[in-house]
Protein backbone atom coordinates (compact mmCIF):
# COMPACT_ATOMS: atom_id res chain seq x y z
CA UNK A 1 0.00 0.00 0.00
CA UNK A 2 0.69 3.70 -0.62
CA UNK A 3 3.38 5.28 2.30
CA UNK A 4 2.06 8.34 3.97
CA UNK A 5 3.77 10.71 6.33
CA UNK A 6 0.82 10.69 8.68
CA UNK A 7 -2.17 8.14 8.71
CA UNK A 8 -4.90 10.53 10.87
CA UNK A 9 -7.70 8.58 12.46
CA UNK A 10 -10.81 10.82 12.17
CA UNK A 11 -11.82 13.58 10.38
CA UNK A 12 -12.92 15.67 13.17
CA UNK A 13 -11.66 18.83 14.32
CA UNK A 14 -8.52 17.05 15.56
CA UNK A 15 -7.85 14.97 13.02
CA UNK A 16 -8.91 17.89 10.28
CA UNK A 17 -6.78 20.53 11.81
CA UNK A 18 -3.88 18.58 12.31
CA UNK A 19 -3.93 17.16 8.67
CA UNK A 20 -4.29 20.47 7.27
CA UNK A 21 -1.16 21.95 9.00
CA UNK A 22 0.89 18.52 8.33
CA UNK A 23 -0.30 19.48 4.45
CA UNK A 24 0.76 23.04 4.16
CA UNK A 25 4.37 21.90 5.72
CA UNK A 26 4.91 19.44 2.60
CA UNK A 27 3.74 16.30 4.55
CA UNK A 28 1.64 13.44 3.37
CA UNK A 29 -1.73 12.60 5.19
CA UNK A 30 -4.08 9.57 4.86
CA UNK A 31 -7.32 10.59 6.83
CA UNK A 32 -9.77 7.90 7.88
CA UNK A 33 -13.03 8.09 9.19
CA UNK A 34 -15.90 5.30 10.39
CA UNK A 35 -18.65 7.41 9.62
CA UNK A 36 -19.82 8.73 6.12
CA UNK A 37 -19.10 12.50 6.17
CA UNK A 38 -16.56 14.35 7.36
CA UNK A 39 -16.58 16.88 10.09
CA UNK A 40 -17.04 14.55 13.31
CA UNK A 41 -19.73 16.14 15.45
CA UNK A 42 -19.47 19.34 14.16
CA UNK A 43 -20.96 18.29 11.18
CA UNK A 44 -23.63 20.34 9.76
CA UNK A 45 -26.03 19.74 6.66
CA UNK A 46 -28.60 21.93 4.80
CA UNK A 47 -32.08 20.96 5.30
CA UNK A 48 -35.08 23.57 4.11
CA UNK A 49 -32.27 25.79 3.07
CA UNK A 50 -31.13 25.59 7.05
CA UNK A 51 -28.02 24.54 8.13
CA UNK A 52 -28.47 21.87 10.58
CA UNK A 53 -26.29 21.01 13.22
CA UNK A 54 -26.64 17.14 12.74
CA UNK A 55 -25.37 15.91 16.31
CA UNK A 56 -26.33 19.09 18.51
CA UNK A 57 -25.24 23.01 19.13
CA UNK A 58 -21.76 23.87 18.09
CA UNK A 59 -21.52 27.67 18.73
CA UNK A 60 -17.76 28.49 18.46
CA UNK A 61 -16.53 30.80 21.48
CA UNK A 62 -12.87 31.30 22.66
CA UNK A 63 -10.43 33.57 24.43
CA UNK A 64 -7.75 32.98 22.75
CA UNK A 65 -7.24 35.03 19.47
CA UNK A 66 -5.03 32.71 18.15
CA UNK A 67 -7.51 30.70 17.57
CA UNK A 68 -10.51 32.60 16.46
CA UNK A 69 -7.87 34.32 13.67
CA UNK A 70 -7.17 30.59 12.57
CA UNK A 71 -10.42 29.17 11.84
CA UNK A 72 -12.07 32.54 10.46
CA UNK A 73 -9.53 31.76 7.66
CA UNK A 74 -11.76 28.78 6.62
CA UNK A 75 -15.31 30.40 6.92
CA UNK A 76 -17.46 33.89 7.56
CA UNK A 77 -18.13 34.16 11.25
CA UNK A 78 -21.69 35.66 12.17
CA UNK A 79 -21.90 37.45 15.79
CA UNK A 80 -24.31 34.94 16.88
CA UNK A 81 -24.72 35.35 20.82
CA UNK A 82 -25.83 32.23 22.82
CA UNK A 83 -28.82 32.97 25.21
CA UNK A 84 -30.57 29.36 25.94
CA UNK A 85 -33.80 30.00 27.68
CA UNK A 86 -34.83 27.35 30.19
CA UNK A 87 -38.44 25.32 30.40
CA UNK A 88 -39.40 25.12 34.02
CA UNK A 89 -42.77 23.12 33.32
CA UNK A 90 -43.67 26.35 31.08
CA UNK A 91 -42.08 28.64 33.68
CA UNK A 92 -39.16 30.23 31.17
CA UNK A 93 -35.79 31.62 32.61
CA UNK A 94 -33.02 33.18 31.11
CA UNK A 95 -29.67 31.38 31.32
CA UNK A 96 -26.68 31.96 32.42
CA UNK A 97 -27.99 32.61 35.60
CA UNK A 98 -27.69 36.45 36.16
CA UNK A 99 -31.01 38.74 37.08
CA UNK A 100 -33.15 38.57 34.70
CA UNK A 101 -33.19 35.09 36.21
CA UNK A 102 -32.93 36.06 39.81
CA UNK A 103 -35.55 38.96 38.86
CA UNK A 104 -38.28 35.97 37.67
CA UNK A 105 -37.58 33.96 40.43
CA UNK A 106 -37.74 35.68 43.45
CA UNK A 107 -39.55 38.89 42.08
CA UNK A 108 -36.99 41.26 42.63
CA UNK A 109 -35.12 44.02 40.99
CA UNK A 110 -31.62 44.41 42.78
CA UNK A 111 -28.47 42.64 43.16
CA UNK A 112 -28.12 43.57 46.59
CA UNK A 113 -31.68 41.38 46.94
CA UNK A 114 -30.23 38.32 45.11
CA UNK A 115 -26.84 38.19 46.14
CA UNK A 116 -29.32 38.10 50.10
CA UNK A 117 -31.70 35.30 48.94
CA UNK A 118 -28.64 32.83 47.41
CA UNK A 119 -26.47 33.70 50.62
CA UNK A 120 -29.35 32.71 53.20
CA UNK A 121 -30.02 29.16 51.04
CA UNK A 122 -26.17 28.48 51.18
CA UNK A 123 -26.76 28.56 54.97
CA UNK A 124 -28.33 24.91 54.57
CA UNK A 125 -24.60 24.04 53.99
CA UNK A 126 -22.64 22.83 57.02
CA UNK A 127 -19.44 22.21 54.96
CA UNK A 128 -17.50 22.52 52.39
CA UNK A 129 -19.32 21.21 49.17
CA UNK A 130 -18.66 17.51 48.24
CA UNK A 131 -20.53 17.25 45.19
CA UNK A 132 -22.03 18.43 42.13
CA UNK A 133 -25.81 19.17 44.16
CA UNK A 134 -23.62 21.33 46.88
CA UNK A 135 -22.06 23.25 44.66
CA UNK A 136 -24.71 24.40 42.57
CA UNK A 137 -26.22 25.20 46.38
CA UNK A 138 -23.73 27.22 47.48
CA UNK A 139 -23.32 29.01 44.23
CA UNK A 140 -27.09 29.72 43.42
CA UNK A 141 -29.12 28.24 46.07
CA UNK A 142 -31.60 26.04 46.49
CA UNK A 143 -34.66 27.56 44.75
CA UNK A 144 -32.38 27.78 41.35
CA UNK A 145 -30.92 24.29 41.88
CA UNK A 146 -33.90 22.20 42.35
CA UNK A 147 -36.13 24.15 39.55
CA UNK A 148 -32.90 25.05 36.69
CA UNK A 149 -29.89 22.73 37.74
CA UNK A 150 -31.17 19.62 39.35
CA UNK A 151 -33.34 17.91 36.81
CA UNK A 152 -31.82 18.92 33.52
CA UNK A 153 -28.52 17.43 35.13
CA UNK A 154 -29.83 14.38 36.45
CA UNK A 155 -31.01 13.66 32.92
CA UNK A 156 -27.84 14.54 31.05
CA UNK A 157 -25.67 12.41 32.85
CA UNK A 158 -28.60 9.62 33.92
CA UNK A 159 -27.20 9.58 37.96
CA UNK A 160 -28.37 11.59 40.37
CA UNK A 161 -26.51 15.34 41.31
CA UNK A 162 -25.29 14.40 44.69
CA UNK A 163 -23.13 11.48 42.94
CA UNK A 164 -21.59 13.82 40.22
CA UNK A 165 -18.44 15.73 40.43
CA UNK A 166 -19.25 19.42 41.14
CA UNK A 167 -16.50 20.15 37.95
CA UNK A 168 -19.41 19.69 35.83
CA UNK A 169 -21.24 23.48 36.63
CA UNK A 170 -17.93 24.71 37.64
CA UNK A 171 -17.98 26.59 34.36
CA UNK A 172 -21.58 27.69 34.34
CA UNK A 173 -21.76 31.81 34.37
CA UNK A 174 -23.55 33.90 37.30
CA UNK A 175 -23.49 37.16 37.34
CA UNK A 176 -25.13 40.07 39.06
CA UNK A 177 -26.18 41.97 35.86
CA UNK A 178 -28.54 41.77 33.37
CA UNK A 179 -26.46 39.77 31.18
CA UNK A 180 -28.01 36.92 29.42
CA UNK A 181 -24.99 35.91 27.16
CA UNK A 182 -24.25 32.28 27.68
CA UNK A 183 -20.21 32.73 27.37
CA UNK A 184 -17.42 35.25 28.85
CA UNK A 185 -15.27 35.27 25.56
CA UNK A 186 -14.88 38.14 23.44
CA UNK A 187 -14.70 36.32 20.14
CA UNK A 188 -18.04 33.97 19.77
CA UNK A 189 -20.11 33.25 16.48
CA UNK A 190 -21.17 30.32 14.10
CA UNK A 191 -19.93 29.75 10.48
CA UNK A 192 -22.50 31.33 7.97
CA UNK A 193 -23.25 28.22 5.46
CA UNK A 194 -22.08 25.75 8.75
CA UNK A 195 -19.67 23.96 9.62
CA UNK A 196 -19.22 21.79 6.95
CA UNK A 197 -17.64 24.12 4.61
CA UNK A 198 -14.67 24.43 7.00
CA UNK A 199 -14.17 20.51 6.71
CA UNK A 200 -13.58 20.40 2.94
CA UNK A 201 -10.88 23.35 3.17
CA UNK A 202 -9.34 21.61 6.21
CA UNK A 203 -9.01 17.97 4.40
CA UNK A 204 -8.36 19.37 0.71
CA UNK A 205 -4.62 18.64 0.77
CA UNK A 206 -5.86 15.12 2.21
CA UNK A 207 -6.88 11.91 0.95
CA UNK A 208 -9.55 10.70 2.90
CA UNK A 209 -11.58 7.89 3.25
CA UNK A 210 -14.33 7.71 5.07
CA UNK A 211 -16.76 4.26 5.73
CA UNK A 212 -13.67 2.88 7.66
CA UNK A 213 -13.20 1.24 10.94
CA UNK A 214 -9.48 1.78 12.07
CA UNK A 215 -9.46 -0.58 14.87
CA UNK A 216 -12.05 -3.48 12.91
CA UNK A 217 -9.19 -3.16 10.05
CA UNK A 218 -5.64 -2.45 12.22
CA UNK A 219 -3.67 -4.77 9.34
CA UNK A 220 -4.70 -2.66 6.41
CA UNK A 221 -3.97 0.61 8.06
CA UNK A 222 -0.87 -0.33 10.72
CA UNK A 223 2.17 0.10 8.49
CA UNK A 224 0.80 2.72 6.25
CA UNK A 225 2.41 5.41 7.52
CA UNK A 226 5.77 6.71 9.46
CA UNK A 227 2.93 7.99 12.24
CA UNK A 228 -0.67 7.56 13.19
CA UNK A 229 -2.33 10.40 14.86
CA UNK A 230 -5.38 8.57 16.63
CA UNK A 231 -8.65 10.80 17.72
CA UNK A 232 -10.59 7.71 18.44
CA UNK A 233 -11.41 6.37 22.03
CA UNK A 234 -8.14 5.46 23.96
CA UNK A 235 -10.08 2.48 25.51
CA UNK A 236 -10.66 0.74 22.55
CA UNK A 237 -7.62 1.49 20.48
CA UNK A 238 -6.15 -1.32 23.43
CA UNK A 239 -9.40 -3.05 22.70
CA UNK A 240 -10.67 -2.31 26.50
CA UNK A 241 -7.69 -4.26 28.65
CA UNK A 242 -8.40 -2.49 31.75
CA UNK A 243 -12.39 -2.58 30.78
CA UNK A 244 -14.74 0.54 28.64
CA UNK A 245 -14.26 3.80 29.88
CA UNK A 246 -17.87 4.99 30.03
CA UNK A 247 -19.46 7.92 28.30
CA UNK A 248 -22.97 9.84 27.99
CA UNK A 249 -24.73 9.42 24.34
CA UNK A 250 -27.10 11.52 22.87
CA UNK A 251 -30.22 10.60 20.65
CA UNK A 252 -31.73 13.57 17.73
CA UNK A 253 -34.87 13.60 16.61
CA UNK A 254 -34.84 16.00 13.89
CA UNK A 255 -37.94 17.12 11.77
CA UNK A 256 -38.90 19.96 9.73
CA UNK A 257 -41.97 22.14 11.45
CA UNK A 258 -44.63 23.73 8.91
CA UNK A 259 -44.00 27.71 10.25
CA UNK A 260 -41.29 30.13 10.37
CA UNK A 261 -40.40 30.53 13.92
CA UNK A 262 -40.99 27.79 16.66
CA UNK A 263 -39.44 29.18 20.01
CA UNK A 264 -38.01 32.02 19.10
CA UNK A 265 -34.33 30.75 19.95
CA UNK A 266 -31.44 28.58 19.14
CA UNK A 267 -31.82 26.69 22.39
CA UNK A 268 -34.56 25.81 25.32
CA UNK A 269 -32.79 23.85 27.90
CA UNK A 270 -36.25 21.74 29.38
CA UNK A 271 -34.98 21.37 33.36
CA UNK A 272 -37.73 19.30 34.79
CA UNK A 273 -37.20 15.75 35.26
CA UNK A 274 -40.58 14.59 33.57
CA UNK A 275 -39.39 16.00 30.11
CA UNK A 276 -37.11 13.05 28.64
CA UNK A 277 -35.45 15.34 26.14
CA UNK A 278 -33.01 18.25 28.08
CA UNK A 279 -33.54 20.80 24.82
CA UNK A 280 -35.01 21.49 21.96
CA UNK A 281 -32.80 23.39 18.69
CA UNK A 282 -34.24 25.15 15.98
CA UNK A 283 -31.37 25.82 13.72
CA UNK A 284 -31.88 28.88 11.55
CA UNK A 285 -31.80 30.51 14.67
CA UNK A 286 -27.90 30.03 14.21
CA UNK A 287 -27.99 32.07 11.47
CA UNK A 288 -30.76 34.37 11.96
CA UNK A 289 -32.68 32.80 9.24
CA UNK A 290 -35.48 34.14 7.50
CA UNK A 291 -36.83 30.48 5.85
CA UNK A 292 -40.41 29.93 5.38
CA UNK A 293 -40.38 26.72 7.76
CA UNK A 294 -38.05 25.56 10.45
CA UNK A 295 -36.28 22.87 11.40
CA UNK A 296 -36.11 21.67 15.34
CA UNK A 297 -34.33 19.00 16.99
CA UNK A 298 -35.12 17.25 20.26
CA UNK A 299 -32.40 16.03 22.52
CA UNK A 300 -32.42 12.86 24.54
CA UNK A 301 -29.47 11.73 26.85
CA UNK A 302 -29.00 8.02 26.90
CA UNK A 303 -26.67 5.74 28.46
CA UNK A 304 -23.49 4.79 26.20
CA UNK A 305 -23.26 1.05 25.38
CA UNK A 306 -20.19 -0.46 23.04
CA UNK A 307 -21.04 0.89 19.50
CA UNK A 308 -23.17 3.97 19.96
CA UNK A 309 -21.49 7.60 19.98
CA UNK A 310 -19.80 8.70 22.41
CA UNK A 311 -20.13 12.24 23.29
CA UNK A 312 -19.15 13.20 27.10
CA UNK A 313 -16.73 11.48 29.20
CA UNK A 314 -17.96 10.56 32.96
CA UNK A 315 -14.76 12.02 34.15
CA UNK A 316 -15.33 10.81 38.06
CA UNK A 317 -12.77 9.43 40.38
CA UNK A 318 -13.24 5.57 38.85
CA UNK A 319 -13.05 6.59 35.21
CA UNK A 320 -10.21 8.68 36.04
CA UNK A 321 -8.00 6.16 37.21
CA UNK A 322 -8.83 3.79 34.77
CA UNK A 323 -7.90 6.59 31.80
CA UNK A 324 -4.21 6.75 33.77
CA UNK A 325 -3.66 3.77 32.58
CA UNK A 326 -4.73 3.87 29.31
CA UNK A 327 -2.61 6.96 28.91
CA UNK A 328 0.47 5.29 30.34
CA UNK A 329 0.09 2.59 27.63
CA UNK A 330 -0.47 5.18 25.24
CA UNK A 331 2.88 6.86 26.01
CA UNK A 332 4.78 4.27 25.39
CA UNK A 333 3.55 3.80 21.62
CA UNK A 334 6.06 4.45 19.09
CA UNK A 335 4.88 6.68 16.56
CA UNK A 336 1.37 7.36 17.38
CA UNK A 337 0.08 10.33 19.04
CA UNK A 338 -3.46 10.50 20.49
CA UNK A 339 -5.82 13.49 20.50
CA UNK A 340 -9.31 15.19 20.89
CA UNK A 341 -11.95 14.53 23.54
CA UNK A 342 -11.83 10.94 23.04
CA UNK A 343 -8.44 10.34 22.43
CA UNK A 344 -7.50 12.42 25.52
CA UNK A 345 -11.06 11.29 27.40
CA UNK A 346 -11.81 14.83 27.93
CA UNK A 347 -14.40 17.36 27.51
CA UNK A 348 -13.07 19.66 24.80
CA UNK A 349 -14.65 22.87 23.55
CA UNK A 350 -14.12 23.67 19.97
CA UNK A 351 -11.71 25.86 20.18
CA UNK A 352 -9.58 24.01 22.64
CA UNK A 353 -9.65 20.81 20.38
CA UNK A 354 -8.06 23.20 17.76
CA UNK A 355 -5.46 24.45 19.97
CA UNK A 356 -4.29 20.98 21.27
CA UNK A 357 -4.30 20.07 17.50
CA UNK A 358 -2.34 22.67 16.71
CA UNK A 359 0.10 21.93 19.42
CA UNK A 360 0.63 18.43 18.57
CA UNK A 361 1.36 19.57 14.60
CA UNK A 362 4.44 21.85 16.33
CA UNK A 363 5.60 19.22 18.46
CA UNK A 364 5.90 16.71 16.45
Amino acid sequence: MEKYDYLIVGAGLFGAVFAHEATIRGKRCLVIDRRSHIGGNCYTEQIEGIQVHTYGAHIFHTSNKEVWDYIRQFAQFNHFINSPIANYHGELYNIPFNMNTFSRMWNISTPQQAKAIIEAQRQELKAPPRNLEEHAIQLVGRDIYEKLVKGYTEKQWGRPCSELPEFIIRRLPVRFTYDNNYFNDPYQGIPVGGYTQIFEKLLSGSEVILGADYNENRSEFENIAETTVYTGTIDSYFDYCYGPLEYRTLRFETEVRDTDNYQGVAVMNYTDRETPFTRIIEHKHFEFGTQPRTVISHEYPMTWTPGSEPYYPINDDKNQQKYERYKALAMDQPNIFFGGRLGEYRYYDMHEVIASALALSRRI
